[in-house]
């Protein structure tokens, strides 16, 4: 993409493999503590930690802020457009177009990652034109290796992400799936 990216949506609700994505609202923020407070989410994430009021208070309005410069949308995972079960993002950056996420304990072992990383992936490929969509994990994340292949991606060849956040080194391996529905090839 070139120059500035499209303005997203003020509001979104995907559907698609049993669930229903949609925006985060006010009423979400007492749930948000129960599925981002989590040792797991903290070591794998960038998602700040500890996660109370305060911070699902700041990622709402993060949320609004990035989506307002057609920078990212963070969408709540559900399976009736209720009950928040994790949260998907889609991110635009200078390396492509990135999805991520993260889903409450609670919730995991039910394929809502996979299935919410591919209604992601649809609407990059069919409203934002994306050619190919990324995820960037780390190999030692073995579920969120399983969710890449779940979801159809492959490793591309290409050098690891490396950095640190909260005080530990983490070296990221890209995926990729290409809008035709294919795993990428390096």
């Amino acid at each position: 993409m070139s120059g500035t990216p499209s303005p997203f949506p003020e509001r979104i609700e995907l559907t698609g493999e049993g669930l229903v994505l949609r925006d985060w609202t006010e009423a979400d923020l007492d749930a948000m503590p129960e599925l981002f407070d989590h040792p797991d989410i903290a070591y794998w994430t960038p998602i700040v930690s500890p996660f109370d009021a305060v911070a699902a208070r700041a990622r709402l309005e993060r949320d609004r802020r990035l989506r307002a410069e057609g920078t990212a949308i963070l969408l709540a995972i559900t399976v009736d457009g209720r009950a928040p079960l994790g949260e998907v993002m889609l991110r635009r950056a200078p390396e492509g177009t990135e999805i991520g996420y993260a889903v409450g304990p609670a919730y995991r072992g039910q394929g809502l990652a996979a299935r919410a990383v591919r209604v992601m992936a649809a609407y990059a490929f069919g409203h934002l034109g994306a050619e190919q969509v990324i995820l960037e994990l780390e190999a030692e994340n073995a579920a969120s290796v399983a969710v890449a292949t779940k979801a159809g991606f492959s490793l591309l060849d290409v050098p690891l992400i490396e950095g640190e956040e909260k005080g530990r080194p983490y070296a990221l391996q890209t995926w990729g799936l290409r809008s035709t529905g294919t795993a990428c090839s390096g």
